[in-house]
């Protein structure tokens, strides 16, 4: 008899079921999926929701860090040595998250080479979304930076659907990461609404018009 071949691997499928070193938890609004400081022995992945990463100063100021959202890994600093966790991971919403133990991810990279390619690519846009922010913090106004993440937070760029209504963020919380006062973010967030480039009644939503007022006019960097 010939032999068996081998089924192919499906990384969505692998992600999407409870394994061996892997489970699916299911998060409330505000709850800490890991604390700074704590073993960093896993990496996890956002099947459905939004998580928040941030982290808190030796003199106590915290800080956003980034705001992740369907189809994005975290935690993975473990894989590169990271002992302790340098941020607080926290959901925004309702949140259903893969927790995948270290061996079981090490094992599955070694040997699954598309699962490889997944992971890699993740990597990859993340290396260069923080390229692209460290621009964005050097070269454009406050009121382009936040409507920049604005469209991030709605998963505008990104491979998957837009979400345009996105999960209720307070103007503090926007302010910190684009760095800027809570009064200007007001002041742009009453701008955006007048011209019709976002609407909001406790929850926002982000119209794709909002675009235009990012793609008009971006910095060039010479090489």
């Amino acid at each position: 008899m010939p032999p068996k071949r081998k089924a192919v691997f499906d990384p969505k499928a692998f992600l999407a079921k409870v394994g061996e070193g892997r489970r699916v938890a299911k998060h409330r609004k505000g709850e800490i999926v890991f604390s700074q400081g704590e073993a960093a022995e896993a990496v996890f992945y956002i099947q459905q929701g939004k998580v928040k990463l941030t982290v808190v100063s030796p003199q106590g100021k915290e800080a956003v860090v980034a705001i992740l959202s369907t189809g994005d890994f975290f935690g993975e600093g473990c894989l590169a040595g990271q002992r302790r966790r340098i941020m607080t991971a926290a959901t925004m919403s309702e949140a259903s998250v893969v927790h995948i133990k270290k061996a079981a991810i090490t094992r599955v990279l070694h040997d699954e080479p598309a699962f490889s390619e997944m992971f890699i690519a993740h990597l990859l846009s993340r290396t260069i979304r923080v390229e692209a922010d460290l621009v964005d913090q050097l070269f454009n106004s406050s009121e382009k930076r936040l409507a920049r993440l604005l469209l991030l937070l709605a998963n505008f760029g990104k491979d998957t659907k837009p979400e345009p209504m996105i999960a209720k963020i307070s103007q503090e919380t926007l302010a910190e990461m684009i760095g800027t006062t809570r009064s200007r973010v007001s002041f742009f967030m009453n701008k955006f609404r007048k011209l019709g480039l976002i609407e909001y009644n406790g929850g926002i939503k982000v119209n794709t018009s909002l675009l235009n007022l990012v793609l008009h006019d971006q910095p060039h960097i010479k090489g």
